[in-house]
């Protein structure tokens, strides 16, 4: 369900009377220009709701919300945008301390649950990992349109929120940026050899991957430490919000059994599906990778209420897994499993 069928639902099981407003339609821009209570009180009649859909598009419509907040007793308001709402700031610094915060990912696993069994759950996981979960493509019959779908993603939507944003205007150097990222899902990125094999400056490297993270197509993590001397805290890991974007910038989409990078496809959906949980269900943990320059590792950690929670993603598992030595000596107390596809559901559902 994308944000405007959402925000569809909540207006028919709504309790009060709502006012929808269109921040792309021209008469919602005439009725909120003049930024007064008298004129948000005609606008809002004897409305308790006011939906704005991409809000974005409104002039000032951080400061026009919190004006109506202030003076209106008893309003509500629900203001969906891209993610261009956030990286503009248009709505959140007037409203610090006054709203509620929602992201809308691809399909999770869980929303998934509502609708397929588990025999369907494990046939679909292949499709999963290469085409990834946009909404759009669960209306798409055919593979071929659903990979031609994710194309045009690429070359129509995927950076329109950070080429709108002042002072960007290299769409070829973030789609060269990001070609380097997916080919690299799971391992220490360097900034600064981003830079030098891109010939920009790590400044530029490190402004293009904030604002391809705040527009969430990717996502960092950084590694954890608690100040061992081997353990590498300086390079950080760059994983895609969705598999199927993944692989549309790489442009290979061949099943499981032709492909060499299962195990990045594996760790991939398995951090993205555990993002969209901890969102979902409004979960607060830190989460790492962890690595030492002898290269022991831990795909995924997470810090919470005071405990460690450690994680090896393994597409296959051969032999009893153990943590690494090293990890055990130094964190004895925390807890260690490995997530495979025999026991992955319970990981991100």
């Amino acid at each position: 369900m994308g944000k405007t069928e959402l925000i569809k639902y909540i207006d028919k099981e709504a309790k009060y009377k709502s006012l929808n407003l269109h921040g792309e339609d021209t008469e919602a821009l005439d009725v909120l220009y003049v930024r007064s209570t008298a004129n948000y009180k005609r606008l809002l009649g004897d409305s308790k709701l006011l939906i704005i859909d991409e809000a974005q598009e409104i002039p000032d419509i951080g400061a026009k919300i919190k004006l109506m907040l202030d003076t209106i007793d008893g309003i509500m308001i629900i203001a969906t945008g891209s993610s261009a709402f956030d990286l503009s700031n248009k709505l959140g610094e007037p409203l610090v301390g006054r709203k509620s915060t929602f992201y809308l990912f691809p399909f999770a696993q869980s929303e998934f649950a509502l609708s397929e069994n588990s025999v369907q759950t494990k046939a679909n996981l292949s499709i999963r990992l290469i085409l990834g979960a946009y909404p759009e493509l669960e209306s798409i019959t055919d593979r071929v349109d659903k990979i031609e779908y994710l194309k045009e993603i690429i070359n129509a939507y995927l950076l329109k929120d950070i080429l709108a944003f002042e002072g960007i205007k290299s769409r070829t150097l973030i789609l060269a940026l990001l070609r380097k990222i997916a080919f690299r899902v799971g391992n220490e990125i360097s900034v600064e050899g981003l830079g030098n094999e891109l010939g920009v400056s790590k400044n530029t490297i490190d402004k293009y991957l904030d604002l391809l993270s705040k527009v969430f197509i990717i996502h960092k993590v950084q590694g954890f430490s608690r100040n061992l001397d081997n353990e590498i805290t300086k390079m950080s890991k760059w994983y895609f919000y969705d598999n199927g974007i993944r692989n549309a910038l790489i442009a290979n989409f061949n099943s499981l059994d032709m492909r060499d990078d299962i195990g990045s496809l594996w760790e991939n959906y398995l951090v993205s599906e555990r993002l969209k949980l901890l969102s979902y269900t409004r979960s607060h943990a830190n989460h790492y990778f962890w690595r030492t320059h002898r290269k022991q590792e831990i795909d995924w950690v997470e810090e919470k209420d005071g405990q460690l929670y450690a994680y090896e993603f393994k597409w296959s598992v051969t032999k009893t897994p153990k943590p690494p030595s090293t990890w055990q000596k130094a964190y004895p107390k925390s807890k260690y499993q490995v997530i495979s596809p025999d026991n992955y559901l319970d990981f991100i559902t």
